[in-house]
């Protein structure tokens, strides 16, 4: 079996289709070649997705802290980002081979992994948009995690050549399941936030019922002082 070069042009072109094109990207994608490619693709995927996680790591932490730790931290996010992506691939490619298994396609772990190693474009658009929180956030993963399912089903059915029906039924319950948690996470965000709110409004009663209270003791205390001393001052005169 023959190593397949990697081409750099060639993988930019291949980024671009996958992206506006994957029906027939995946229909034309070679599903030999060995790992090389799919390793080089899965680690410059995992860079840019490190890179901006890195970015908006200095972002976040060095503003509250100094610039050095939060440059730290920043680097070994993007390491960390890196690392995932390569693991990601080995790993993901098993679960695509499991579901491409059930849809009676291709069970090739190879073809597996390079179908991942597409997939992985995802990657660095998901970090991307990393910095943008909220309801916002969530949506936006959403439509890209909607949009990788778009990818996978034309990956299924085009490099890996499972059933179409299946496929389609396969992408439709994992639409479903992103939706559930969709309203999962925005009904546990609200959740929270309604907690904390109350949380603080109750601290907050609390530490004005005790700063009364400790205003109140002390008052008692200066009077009872001032008394003394009024008593002290009139035994003197006598």
């Amino acid at each position: 079996m023959s190593s397949e070069s990697f081409n750099f042009n060639q993988f930019l072109k291949d980024s671009v289709n996958s992206l506006t094109r994957p029906r027939a990207y995946f229909a034309e994608m070679p599903t030999t070649g060995g790992f090389g490619v799919p390793i080089v693709k899965a680690l410059i995927y995992g860079a840019l997705a490190g890179i901006f996680t890195f970015l908006w790591s200095l972002l976040k932490i060095g503003g509250a802290t100094s610039g050095l730790f939060g440059g730290a931290v920043g680097i070994m996010a993007f390491i960390w980002v890196i690392i995932g992506a390569l693991i990601g691939l080995f790993i993901g490619a098993v679960v695509l081979l499991i579901i491409s298994a059930i849809c009676g396609g291709s069970t090739d772990y190879e073809a597996n992994a390079r179908v991942t190693a597409s997939l992985m474009v995802l990657m660095p658009i998901t970090a991307l948009f990393g910095f943008i929180g909220g309801g916002v956030g969530s949506i936006i993963g959403f439509i890209i995690n909607l949009y990788g399912l778009y990818m996978i089903y034309h990956a299924l059915t085009q490099t890996l050549k499972g059933k179409e029906g299946t496929s389609r039924i396969i992408a439709i319950i994992l639409a479903i399941l992103l939706v559930i948690f969709l309203i999962i996470g925005f009904f546990a965000k609200k959740t929270a936030k309604k907690y904390m709110d109350n949380f603080g409004s109750e601290w907050e009663q609390t530490i004005k019922e005790s700063g009364e209270d400790l205003e109140e003791t002390l008052k008692d205390l200066t009077d009872e002082l001032k008394e003394a001393q009024q008593e002290s001052e009139e035994g003197e005169e006598e």
